[in-house]
């Protein structure tokens, strides 16, 4: 491990911190500052010749940690990194991964190209909110889940299986539900969305089941503005729901997010730390996992060149 290098970006330094720990390793020495004028300067240690991992969630301020991110590549590149892959734990633009009206952008791709272009000479990311957003990328990607992360959490409360429900927020997260159903036990149950506008969806039907005085588990790649999976747990609630579980790789939390969860039928949220959550963001029925050990497995595997597939061969990607 000698020649591995881990540097962090600023968005999410404590889990930088627990990789690197993992790996009994120390974070390399990067210094930024910012110009008056909002343009962002770095400098870092020597690192020619090294295998360097760039740990930096795009997560909001999306268009900041971004940039910094790309910075970061430039500089390990124009350093003589003999490898640079980018760690993008949570990877920012990925829902505008393809024209769904004329006129508009396909801005997941261009994030993609960015990247590459900067030098990156591959990339280690988690739950992609498209799969095939792997395809957008000139390098390889290895794409890291938290599923199993999640069904552990679920497992730890002993839900008998005859009471579980696992419901699908949406029909794109179908898949992501029969996964976790094949590993925690229960039926399986679909809400019918329609998206009305970016930020009003509506929630009407459910398809399957039945919930009444079963414990609903919900999953989904993120929780954003909460709109969704709140519109999904009031659903599921006057279905007769007696318990609601929510879970999410990455807690996004934007807008009117917390207020929306505060009044959820809610029993509790399970998300993970692939984004940094503030403590005014995290509330009393909240847990946060952490992804760090997937993670750092990962960044050891590809350091050595391993296959990294058993780390999650048994969350089965998608299939959870």
């Amino acid at each position: 491990m000698r020649e591995l290098k881990i540097f962090s970006g600023r968005a999410h330094p404590e889990l930088s911190e627990k990789i690197a720990e993992f790996l009994h390793l120390e974070l390399g020495n990067v210094k930024f500052s910012t110009f008056p004028d909002g343009e962002v300067h770095c400098k870092i240690e020597d690192v020619r010749g090294r295998d360097v991992f760039l740990v930096q969630p795009t997560c909001p301020p999306v268009n900041d940690t971004l940039m910094e991110l790309l910075i970061l590549i430039d500089t390990c590149l124009r350093a003589s990194a003999e490898r640079i892959t980018a760690v993008i734990p949570y990877f920012g633009y990925a829902r505008q991964d393809r024209k769904d009206e004329g006129r508009v952008p396909i801005t997941a791709k261009l994030v993609a190209n960015m990247v590459t272009r900067a030098g990156a000479d591959r990339v280690l990311t988690m739950d992609l909110h498209a799969a095939q957003i792997q395809g957008f990328f000139d390098v390889p990607v290895d794409h890291m889940y938290a599923a199993g992360v999640l069904n552990d959490h679920f497992r730890a409360m002993n839900i008998p299986k005859e009471d579980i429900v696992i419901v699908s927020p949406d029909e794109g997260s179908i898949k992501r539900a029969v996964g976790h159903a094949k590993r925690l036990g229960g039926d399986i149950a679909i809400i019918d969305k329609r998206r009305l506008s970016a930020d009003n969806v509506t929630q009407e039907n459910i398809i399957g089941g039945p919930l009444d005085g079963k414990v609903a588990l919900m999953f989904d790649d993120m929780i954003s503005t909460a709109g969704s999976i709140v519109g999904a747990a009031e659903l599921v609630r006057k279905k007769g729901a007696r318990e609601i579980h929510v879970a999410a790789s990455h807690g996004v939390f934007a807008g009117p997010a917390i207020e929306r969860l505060k009044n959820a039928p809610i029993d509790s949220i399970v998300v993970t730390d692939s984004i940094p959550i503030p403590p005014e963001k995290r509330l009393p029925n909240m847990k946060v996992l952490s992804v760090a050990p997937i993670l750092a497995e990962a960044i050891k595997r590809i350091h050595q060149h391993k296959s990294i597939s058993a780390i999650f061969s048994d969350a089965g990607g998608e299939d959870a």
